[in-house]
């Protein structure tokens, strides 16, 4: 379960979704009354978004960043667009990872950024202008399913087969962005990430919508066996922190201690500290994320406990790389 998300999102039985039904009937009709209202913006270039059905973290910015390296193998020019959660700007601005930090353009815009232009635009449309002028051949979305300002080529739902989508409500009574029906008919395909519980349900609202369902998995790259030669201090500030500790585990490594904060979490000198010190205590490694450690840099006790830590660095892998790499294709050619 995300950690900043109410346990009864993931849960069959609970009041609180009767409760608040009548706040989710609103916020599922101003989602709909946008979309009515909305004219969306053409950009004249394949628009591929990449976005989830629920709040929270589902291997979006994975998935993305696999399919920007789709793009460039074809020899197109890839753009990435994102609204730069948790950052300050409002944009549009282009990504520079050296110079932005993370309370400025948001922890995704940087791990973007490494993989090819990214731009951060609160509003798409101007995002989008904004790739035109990068020479973009192909702009890619890093969330904004729910938002209709900008016309999409190809719209890519993210969902964890661990968590699936919860109980199927609409915020604040669940975890939903808007009503599944409504969502399901302006995806494209389904991207299903990892083996959980939810696997064979999401097949079957696939199946029922005749939507393609693509399996994927996120998975580590470039371990080094130093991190099974001590135990490790582990921590994550990011949607689902128990999903890295299993990861971890998976690969061997002995974690003596497990720190879970919430998502984008800015850390603390505080926070600082107190990691430093367990891992002195213990003699052990600290390790975080890939979108932890970009968190990391600026401030004083954030290079401090950036330079102590290492991260597992991951990449999404789909099992049928012809299928998504035929829906890309196609997308790009009606365009």
């Amino acid at each position: 379960m995300p950690l900043n998300a109410p346990s009864w999102w993931y849960r069959t039985r609970s009041i609180w979704p009767a409760l608040l039904m009548p706040a989710a009937l609103v916020w599922d009709a101003a989602t709909r009354l946008r979309w009515a209202f909305t004219r969306p913006f053409k950009a004249g270039i394949p628009v591929i978004c990449v976005g989830n059905f629920t709040a929270g973290g589902a291997g979006k910015t994975p998935a993305a960043i696999a399919i920007a390296g789709f793009l460039y193998d074809a020899g197109e020019q890839p753009v990435f667009l994102t609204r730069g959660y948790g950052g300050t700007t409002k944009g549009p601005h282009l990504v520079d990872p050296d110079k932005d930090n993370a309370r400025t353009v948001g922890d995704e815009p940087l791990l973007l950024a490494r993989a090819a232009p990214t731009i951060v635009a609160a509003d798409r449309a101007e995002g989008a202008r904004a790739a035109l002028d990068r020479n973009a051949s192909v702009i890619v979305m890093d969330d904004g399913f729910q938002n209709p300002s900008l016309a999409k080529s190809l719209s890519l739902a993210v969902i964890d087969a661990e968590l699936g989508l919860g109980n199927e409500h609409v915020i604040p009574a669940g975890p939903l962005r808007a009503s599944l029906g409504f969502q399901l008919r302006k995806a494209s395909a389904l991207v299903l990430v990892g083996s959980g519980p939810a696997k064979d349900h999401i097949a079957t609202l696939a199946a029922r919508a005749s939507l393609p369902l693509l399996e994927a998995e996120i998975l580590p790259e470039n371990v080094s066996a130093r991190l099974r030669a001590r135990p490790v201090v582990a921590f994550a500030g990011i949607g689902n922190p128990d999903k890295f500790f299993r990861t971890l585990e998976g690969l061997g490594v002995r974690i003596i201690e497990r720190i879970a904060y919430g998502d984008h979490h800015l850390f603390t000198p505080q926070n600082a500290d107190m990691l430093l010190e367990l891992a002195a205590r213990h003699g052990a490694q600290l390790i975080t994320t890939q979108k932890d450690m970009v968190r990391l840099e600026g401030e004083d006790h954030l290079e401090r406990l950036k330079a102590a830590a290492i991260m597992l660095p991951v990449k999404m892998k789909f099992r049928d790389e012809r299928a998504i790499k035929g829906l890309v294709s196609r997308a790009l050619k009606a365009s």
